[in-house]
């Protein structure tokens, strides 16, 4: 296949450091991630699905230069926790690295959470680089520096804010991402789209067949557009404490999704799809979307292949596990909902009644 040729950059603002994004498509170059590293020691972080594709030449370029170790992980939500961080430090205790230590995340979503959540919490906090190799982590996780790992009650309930000295998502990657993973990350894509740009919304509905198809040039554009979106509201509100828990429409309803089934049973963003559909009802029942609003967001799910309905929950465990929920301020659930598509709003201030309506339609 053919590589079409695309380079585009933007800059992450946040309190602690500014770093670039490179968004590309000639394929992982050491020489792009060098200048990042500090000092001498390098460890790859990496899972066994990926580290067979992109590990070795990226090991090998860089251990021209520097002292290159590897950890890779077994693949799966299901191991993003403390067993597999610890994994990570052993490998740089036995490599007696130090705070001159660089960790580069090469895989996707969880890979780079357990990565940032490793370079935060090793000596206090090491310097760490983000190499997103699905979809979802290029337009979403990797950018932003939340970092964390999962527990049993609870997804993402342990972590840190620790941001990446750079981030290269390149876009030949997703080439050997499947089906599957790349409507997973179209789901954090139509996220925002449904929050912050209505305009983006038309542009998807027009242009998800051919990212479905792999077109890398429609798909760099969206990944840069959704980069672009979250720049700005991290450069607001880089510890969330208001406008950044926007961008977890749907999550809330997606993690109890998550947690209920079993982390890997749903992927996160077949769980975010759903969840961001029963946040669209609860938004039409409080009155700020039309049905057919409700009925557009359907479908455009529908086009990148991902659910529209949750798995069969009780409606005591939902809100159960909802008040587990990071944005649970006094007791009192708080949900990212539409106020119109394209823009997304915080809140406790809905009948308590409705949502329990929306989780009852698929209750058991």
């Amino acid at each position: 296949m053919t590589t079409p040729q695309f380079d585009s950059s933007l800059t992450v603002h946040t309190q602690s450091h500014d770093y670039p994004i490179i968004i590309t498509a000639k394929s992982i170059m050491a020489e792009q991630i060098a200048p990042y590293i500090s000092g001498q020691q390098v460890l790859i972080v990496t899972n066994e699905t990926v580290a067979p594709l992109y590990l070795q030449p990226l090991q090998q370029a860089l251990a021209e230069n520097f002292t290159v170790a590897v950890c890779v992980l077994p693949d799966g939500e299901q191991y993003k926790n403390q067993a597999s961080i610890n994994q990570i430090y052993d490998r740089l205790m036995m490599q007696h690295f130090n705070r001159d230590v660089t960790l580069i995340a090469l895989g996707g979503g969880v890979v780079g959470d357990m990565t940032g959540f490793a370079a935060a919490s090793f000596m206090r906090g090491v310097n760490f680089i983000q190499i997103p190799t699905t979809l979802l982590s290029q337009v979403d996780s990797s950018v932003g520096g939340k970092t964390g790992i999962n527990h049993p009650q609870g997804k993402n309930m342990i972590g840190a804010f620790w941001q990446p000295q750079m981030v290269l998502a390149d876009m030949s990657t997703l080439q050997t991402l499947p089906a599957r993973e790349l409507s997973a990350g179209l789901a954090e894509v139509i996220k925002y789209a449904l929050i912050m740009d209505v305009d983006f919304l038309t542009w998807l509905e027009q242009n998800l067949p051919a990212m479905m198809a792999l077109d890398l040039v429609i798909l760099g554009e969206a990944v840069k557009r959704c980069c672009d979106y979250k720049a700005a509201v991290v450069a607001q509100d880089e510890r969330e404490a208001g406008l950044r828990a926007l961008l977890n429409f749907g999550h809330t309803f997606g993690h109890v999704i998550e947690t209920h089934e079993g982390y890997g049973s749903w992927l996160h963003g077949e769980a975010v799809a759903a969840g961001m559909v029963q946040a669209a009802e609860l938004s039409h029942k409080i009155g700020w979307l039309s049905a057919d609003e409700v009925a557009r967001i359907k479908r455009v799910l529908a086009l990148a292949d991902l659910p529209t309905t949750p798995p069969p929950i009780a409606v005591q465990t939902a809100l159960d596990l909802m008040g587990h929920d990071k944005k649970v301020k006094n007791g009192q659930i708080r949900l990212i909902l539409l106020k119109s598509l394209g823009q997304a709003i915080l809140t406790d201030d809905f009948d308590a009644q409705f949502l329990t309506e929306v989780l009852s339609q698929h209750a058991v």
